[in-house]
């Protein structure tokens, strides 16, 4: 028999592993090391909720639920969905899936056919093109700056639209710049697609963790909801990481079209995750808006502390992550993040985990204790020091 190595698919033998599990697995192995390197809330999840997981499990709630999920699930989402930006979704609009990476992968295995085009906005979080090339598709970037504030811009928007493109994605609040894009800027893309066959894969897990203004749904800006199929979860704002638990709302076509992949492939979400889920959106609200206040001094400690060291650092207004700019120490992203983990023992993420265009940055998570990114900080600030031309 032949090599059992040659067997695997090209695309997936070709395709590189997360550029951020790689330094997370070095630093599970490293004593004393500080990590900023993992998107995961430092909080446990509230304990409503895990009462709620727990008293489902007393009740022998220990069975499938629907493929869909939890119809009361469902109607409190859409209840949701409604009192949080006014948009109105019906239960069948609703898909409960295992995270909201099951979601992003879902909605794009819908769609993508080989030769279509998904335009993705660069950096971004690293599941995007994966997804599209599994399906056949070809993942285009559109580079996104620095001095645009990572917005994804209407120009670059236009510039990258051919015959062949089907879907964008918009992910924002951004992972890993905490970009975010306000409405004027939303309604900009919108007048850009709004003549076009182009669906939109809105990803706005990190919507309820932003710290300019309120956040605006890309289905609420006119004409957008028909095209729009919105993915979120509870793992980032309602810290239930473990749980395992995303959604998607969208036009009914696009949601049954995922529903029957995920059928086949999943079943359904995990039941205990989705009656614990229904007490978040009933009673958690305060706790969401506890930990955005937390991250938010989180935030502005982290800005500040890489602006003192001398590096250029954007400030971020959504989900919780800083991006400072290296490149004036002359190193690549990449030997960087490796120098630093080896003579400092902090972790963080290279730019280019997320795209070419981040070379030159470093993801660095808030989603720790005031000391522990203090101490993070010190350390960095005597390698940058050490590193200055």
């Amino acid at each position: 028999m032949r090599d059992i190595s040659e067997f695997i698919s090209p695309h997936i033998a070709e395709m590189a592993p997360s550029g951020i599990r790689k330094f997370f697995d070095i630093v599970a192995e490293m004593k004393d090391a500080i990590s900023l390197g993992v998107g995961e809330p430092d909080f446990v999840t509230p304990w409503a909720i895990r009462e709620a997981g727990i008293y489902a499990l007393e009740k022998g709630h220990t069975h499938y639920t629907s493929n869909a999920g939890l119809k009361e699930l469902r109607q409190e989402l859409c209840r949701y969905t409604h009192r949080t930006s006014g948009l109105d979704y019906e239960e069948d609009q609703v898909l409960i899936t295992v995270g909201g990476s099951e979601a992003i992968d879902l909605m794009v295995r819908a769609v993508i056919s080989k030769g279509d085009e998904v335009l993705v906005p660069e950096p971004s979080f690293v599941c995007y093109k994966p997804c599209v090339t599994m399906a056949g598709g070809t993942a285009i970037p559109i580079v996104t700056k620095e001095e645009d504030e990572f917005r994804l811009t209407p120009q670059a928007l236009a510039e990258k639209i051919t015959d062949r493109t089907k879907l964008l994605v918009l992910p924002y609040p951004n992972n890993p710049t905490g970009a975010i894009m306000e409405r004027e800027h939303l309604e900009a893309i919108a007048d850009v697609i709004r003549d076009k066959d182009i669906l939109v894969l809105s990803d706005e897990i990190y919507g309820a963790l932003t710290y300019k203004g309120e956040h605006v749904p890309f289905a609420a800006i006119d004409g957008m909801k028909e095209r729009t199929v919105t993915i979120n979860g509870f793992s980032k704002a309602f810290a239930m990481t473990g749980w395992r638990l995303g959604y998607a709302m969208g036009p009914r076509p696009l949601i049954k079209a995922m529903l029957k992949i995920h059928q086949y492939a999943i079943m359904c979400a995990p039941t205990t995750s989705q009656y614990a889920a229904v007490e978040a959106l009933r009673s958690c609200e305060d706790d969401v808006t506890a930990m955005r206040d937390e991250y938010n001094l989180r935030r502005r400690v982290m800005v500040k502390g890489f602006r003192d060291m001398g590096l250029s650092c954007f400030e971020p207004m959504g989900a919780f992550y800083v991006f400072p700019n290296i490149s004036s120490l002359g190193m690549s992203s990449e030997d960087f993040a490796t120098n630093l983990l080896k003579e400092e023992k902090v972790a963080v993420v290279p730019g280019t985990a997320f795209g070419d265009s981040g070379e030159g940055f470093v993801r660095c998570s808030y989603a720790y204790s005031i000391r522990n990114i203090e101490i993070a900080l010190e350390r960095i600030g005597n390698f940058v020091k050490r590193h200055k031309i």
